[in-house]
């Protein structure tokens, strides 16, 4: 199934559902980020998926990096929760989602890099390489956030 990211942007489909989903920065000791190039919309990503029922959502935030990556992950904190309704994702199936997403903080304890059905590519990226990737600017705010050492706070927006 394919998608299309709307960020802010009058020509938007209205929302037609919400699905609690997380994403989860990952890094590892060398401070790389782990991110995934997207099958549904062919840009790169934080990994991370939707909420299943009968899972705590920081257990969705661990399953979901290993499904879609191969590594396993110890969830560390928050770094935000991104809920802004002019972020809807339109799916080919006719859902329209509005974005409701928690993003975590996690490090690596063991796996390997693999990808998936969701995952084209899958890379440990050093943070100065990260303009060189197409990533959606709703999830460059949570890789900044998430990369910003100095947040005390987790972000509500």
């Amino acid at each position: 199934m394919s998608r299309i990211d709307y960020f802010r942007d009058p020509r938007a489909p209205k929302a037609n559902s919400v699905v609690p989903s997380v994403t989860v920065v990952v890094r590892d000791d060398a401070g790389r980020l782990l991110l995934i190039h997207k099958t549904d919309n062919d840009l790169w990503a934080l990994p991370g998926g939707g909420h299943d029922i009968g899972e705590r959502i920081a257990d969705t935030a661990v399953r979901e990096v290993e499904e879609e990556t191969g590594i396993r992950v110890e969830v560390d904190g928050m770094v935000g929760l991104y809920t802004d309704p002019e972020h809807v994702l339109a799916y080919d199936d006719g859902e329209v989602r509005q974005q409701f997403s928690i993003c975590f903080l996690a490090h690596p304890v063991g796996g390997s890099v693999r990808t998936s059905s969701e995952s084209k590519e899958v890379r440990w990226v050093d943070p100065a390489d990260l303009e060189d990737l197409d990533i959606h600017p709703s999830m460059r705010l949570r890789i900044r956030h998430g990369l910003d050492e100095s947040r005390t706070e987790p972000y509500i927006g």
